[in-house]
């Protein structure tokens, strides 16, 4: 996180407060990476997946600390008081428990989704715990100015590799080639990673909405399937586009085609604070039945994006909550069939007062 970004981090901390109060907690620990970064600048990404790089503990009264093993202690020391720090340096666990029950903050809420069998037993035995996900995650949702500018700067490379792509899809070079030569793209440009593995899928591969890039070639006369984003000044793009390789399409993908940005562009204009957010959902999955082709739209409509790439809300059948001004999210459909591939096509995009605007 770059110094003008530290100066909106105790704000954010005092709108957590605010909602430990709401909830009657005298403390909460983040341990999700991306929300301990939201809330401090410290380590975007834990070490692995059964490793943590730390956590924030924020207190309703006002303290704050910041807890972390030696590996991180200097940088820690770069953004936080050194009287906040708390450094666990042997079992992580039972320090954490010790120094949690000495501060006395009943009750303490933890990120349900994110902690461990044996850490929660562990603080548990001395401590009060109430779970209490999705506070952050809240928080998270609508993004200020800088934060949207730097969703269109992520998203604007986006855009210039995909052009790159468009204008060469490497025929005959594998599917893992190219999502290779997408990665290099990116980080030559200024990425620090990518947002997600890219889905590079030539032919009826395209069917499958995840696929995992292979030793497939990029074939002629196919269609070709790319969903790609990365990681610009730590914030997050991710577009889909799907194209014809070959002289000119065939009918059945450029109707396919043809129905499914048709349908994007129902959902985008439908976009508005207070909207339901199922109802979007819902508003394309009715559009693709008048075709007869409802069966073969198989995952949600989208997704918020930001410092990861799916965050709050969600687009799906069964989403709660409604639209709220600030808030970033992707417009998706797609459409799959098997015998041939699937088209999907994807938009970034800012909810306004005013309505829908693509970034």
């Amino acid at each position: 996180m770059n110094n003008e970004s530290l100066h909106i981090l105790p704000e954010r901390r005092e709108r957590l407060r605010r909602s430990l109060s709401d909830e009657g907690l005298g403390g909460y620990l983040v341990l999700h990476p991306a929300n301990r970064f939201y809330l401090s600048g410290f380590e975007l990404h834990d070490p692995q997946c059964n490793e943590s790089a730390g956590c924030l503990l924020i207190s309703r009264s006002g303290e704050e600390w910041l807890c972390t093993d030696p590996r991180y202690e200097e940088a820690a020391r770069s953004l936080w008081p050194e009287d906040r720090l708390f450094i666990y340096r042997s079992n992580r666990n039972e320090e954490l428990a010790a120094f949690l029950s000495k501060l006395n903050l009943q009750p303490v809420g933890f990120e349900s989704n994110v902690i461990s069998y044996e850490l929660h037993a562990a603080l548990s035995a001395a401590s009060e715990l109430t779970p209490s996900k999705g506070l952050v995650e809240d928080l998270r949702k609508q993004k200020d100015e800088q934060e949207i500018e730097l969703l269109r700067r992520s998203c604007a490379l986006n855009h210039e590799v995909m052009a790159a792509i468009e204008a060469d899809p490497r025929i005959g070079e594998t599917e893992r080639d190219l999502a290779w030569a997408l990665e290099k793209m990116f980080r030559e440009q200024g990425a620090s990673e990518l947002s997600f593995t890219p889905i590079v899928a030539s032919g009826p591969s395209g069917a499958r909405p995840h696929h995992i890039p292979g030793k497939a070639p990029i074939a002629r006369d196919a269609s070709l399937l790319v969903d790609m984003g990365a990681r610009l000044n730590d914030y997050c793009s991710d577009q889909t586009r799907s194209f014809w390789i070959g002289e000119s399409p065939p009918s059945y993908f450029q109707e396919t085609l043809d129905l499914v940005q048709s349908a994007q562009q129902l959902a985008i204009e439908a976009i508005r604070p207070g909207l339901e957010l199922q109802e979007l959902y819902h508003k394309v999955k009715g559009y693709f039945a008048r075709f007869g082709v409802e069966a073969s739209f198989t995952h949600a409509l989208g997704h918020g994006i930001g410092l990861e790439t799916h965050e709050l809300p969600g687009l799906g059948p069964k989403s709660q909550g409604v639209l709220e001004a600030g808030m970033v999210i992707t417009i998706e459909p797609g459409l799959y069939f098997p015998e041939w591939g699937g088209v999907r096509w994807e938009h970034m995009v800012l909810v306004s007062e005013d309505g829908g605007h693509v970034l």
